[in-house]
């Protein structure tokens, strides 16, 4: 240092020159971190989109099961009708054939 308490312009000038490296290297940090934190901002976006992307998909999936069930409600329900008048079908044939029977039987014994 000079007298007096000035300093000598060759150590201003280091000094400077300490600062603006110092200035630059800070300014690349901040650059380097708005990056990541913009990288950052854009994954939470992502997430929360997806996040409601996922509870669409649960209520449609939740939808999707109640139309099922009643489907399958509604599909036991004609493959029961189906099946009662097939046995229906079948009873009356039964009846008949064994009406038959017994008929050709009382005949042949005279009655």
């Amino acid at each position: 240092m000079a007298e007096g308490g000035y300093i000598r312009k060759e150590e201003h000038e280091v000094f400077a020159d300490l600062m603006e490296s110092e200035n630059r290297r800070l300014e690349e940090e901040n650059n380097r971190q708005n990056k990541r934190i913009a990288a950052l901002e854009e994954t939470v976006r992502q997430i929360g989109a997806l996040t409601s992307s996922v509870e669409r998909l649960a209520t449609n999936m939740e939808n999707m099961l109640k139309s099922i069930d009643a489907q399958g409600k509604r599909l036991e329900a004609l493959e029961s009708r189906d099946g009662e008048m097939w046995r229906k079908v079948v009873g009356y044939v039964t009846t008949a054939l064994i009406g038959g029977v017994i008929g050709f039987a009382l005949k042949q014994i005279g009655m």
